[in-house]
């Protein structure tokens, strides 16, 4: 086992991490920028360091500060959380050059799944299915030869993208010669490659998701299925497993597809295969994400596996201890990200200081967050406070589990997105099961012709 682990991360994801190593026996290094230093982490941390400002650039995403803070700790495993450096194979393979266990896949295996055109060429090698789509492409003619074949509408996407960016619809050839230029700088600015592959565009699918585990010795095994589709600008507000949309047939096809993406590359660690589930209930490969992600808290609930601890067993070098015939999944999790967010204006970010704070408790609830009472959230970085997950022995007992729980779940001083979740939870679209990726925009259409008939 490791003598000490260094979170190369901030916020909720940093004290679920600190909170495994205690379980096992493990000290923790936290790192925190100026803006950080109230963080909850920094504080539950047996040790801390600051590397830097606030911009991101200058600390967490900064490989010689964090290594600096390694070595000078006496760390000899590095956890990076999700985001910031989770899935920079150079930064896995400095980790490596500097004797530091990085806990996460090799870097190899990253570099595969990371750049999306290698990941579905290793997709298509091994029987996964995956969405028409192209090559790199260079020129608006080749997406509009491809057009021609698959028709309106298509995606373009870049291949090192993730979390909404480098994304466009073409829904004919205008579309085609505006958004090619557009989608190549934006993935130049967020990503540092200009490279983009194009796709038939589904409308409005299922964004169904896999969560694997694989150990250093070749064993994997999937734990079932999240629903995501419930998400606006491409980034997810509510998850929940299973899904309501899957049955048991196309649930062990999609494991059995996750499983053998995972084992093409050699995966070691947590991850998650995303999938789309068209209408007709046929499902396409569309992304594996190297890393614990968000919403990995449903899956725990369902499954009674803690992944973030396995994550650091099997970097330790442990093998898997249990088989996919061991993996039973009981019961319904639904999981709403708390973001200081005001939804009536776009989903505009509010931070500033939390004036008060009381979050929910009681059987099947869990709260993972960072923040307290006259906490300041910082301006810098992502808008999410925290995940409120609720379990139950059916999706419709975890759904009124989480009505009560929002209604207990207090933040003053900002702005935030429960009253839009107690919302959600209510609508009887949601009730029903029956709804797919485009579902926040008719929300938002439903509540504004409510809100005309009213007015008449």
């Amino acid at each position: 086992m490791f003598k000490k682990v260094l979170i190369a991360n901030r916020g909720e994801i940093a004290v679920r991490i600190i909170r495994a190593c205690r379980e096992i026996g493990l000290p923790t290094v936290a790192i925190y920028s100026q803006a950080d230093s109230n963080s909850l982490h920094v504080r539950l941390a047996t040790e801390a360091y600051c590397i830097g400002p606030a911009q991101s650039s200058k600390s967490y995403l900064s490989i010689p500060a964090i290594i600096s803070a390694a070595l000078v700790s006496g760390a000899d495993a590095i956890h990076p959380g999700y985001g910031f450096m989770s899935e920079r194979a150079d930064f896995a393979e400095v980790c490596e050059r500097q004797g530091i266990k990085f806990i996460g896949p090799t870097a190899d295996s990253m570099r595969k799944m990371g750049d999306k055109a290698t990941a579905r060429k290793t997709m298509i090698e091994n029987n996964v299915p995956v969405t028409p789509g192209t090559g790199i492409i260079k020129s608006a003619e080749e997406v509009k030869d491809f057009a021609s074949k698959v028709k309106y509408p298509v995606i373009l996407k870049a291949t090192a993208g993730g979390g909404g960016k480098g994304m466009r619809i073409c829904r004919n050839d205008e579309d085609v010669e505006v958004n090619l230029s557009l989608c190549q700088t934006e993935a130049q600015n967020f990503f540092g490659n200009p490279d983009v592959y194009c796709e038939k565009y589904l409308e409005n699918p299922r964004h169904i998701e896999v969560q694997i585990l694989g150990d250093q010795y070749g064993n994997v095994v999937h734990l079932g299925e999240r629903d995501c589709s419930i998400q606006r600008r491409h980034q997810k507000l509510i998850e929940e497993a299973p899904s309501p949309a899957i049955d048991e047939k196309t649930r062990k096809e999609m494991g059995a597809a996750a499983v053998r993406a995972a084992k093409a590359i050699n995966y070691e660690g947590a991850g998650t295969c995303e999938f789309l589930l068209d209408n007709d209930g046929s499902w396409y490969f569309m992304e594996m994400n190297t890393r614990i992600q968000v919403e990995h808290c449903v899956t725990e609930m369902i499954s009674n596996v803690d992944l973030v601890r396995e994550q650091i067993l099997v970097a330790a070098g442990e093998k898997l201890d249990f088989k996919q015939e061991d993996i039973v999944l009981r019961g319904h999790a639904i999981e709403c990200r708390i973001n200081a967010e005001n939804p009536e204006k776009d989903f505009m970010p509010n931070p500033g200081q939390i004036t008060g704070y009381v979050t929910p408790g009681g059987f099947g609830v869990r709260v993972d967050s960072h923040v307290y009472q006259d906490y300041k959230i910082p301006p810098y970085y992502d808008s999410m406070i925290g995940k409120l997950v609720c379990w139950g022995r059916t999706r419709n007992e975890a759904r009124r589990r989480m009505y009560r729980a929002l209604k207990e779940y207090v933040v003053t001083g900002i702005e935030t997105t429960i009253p839009f979740h107690q919302d959600i939870i209510e609508d009887p679209v949601f009730i029903s099961g029956n709804f797919n990726t485009g579902f926040i925009d008719e929300y938002y259409k439903r509540k504004e012709l409510k809100q005309n008939d009213d007015l008449h």
